[in-house]
């Protein structure tokens, strides 16, 4: 692959990044990891791991949010 794309693809998941720890409410959170993981799929796209592609886009774009979104809820129904 071009290094041109490689480095856009480096910028784009460190902005997400960023984005994801900049982040302060929780449930806006889970969303921007949701947002962060796709990026990290292209990154892995790019670099040519499709395997590890795949395992990013099942697990990071949307159990680990799912997982975050249901303890938030959990935990707000308990403080209501």
């Amino acid at each position: 692959m071009s290094a041109v794309l490689i480095v856009v693809a480096l910028t784009l998941v460190a902005i997400g990044a960023a984005a994801v720890v900049f982040t302060p409410e929780p449930a806006r959170q889970a969303v921007t990891l949701s947002v962060f993981g796709i990026l990290l799929t292209l990154l892995f796209f790019v670099l040519q791991a499709p395997d590890v592609a795949l395992s990013q886009l099942v697990v990071g774009t949307a159990l680990v949010p799912l997982m975050v979104m249901l303890t938030v809820h959990k935990i707000n129904r308990r403080h209501r």
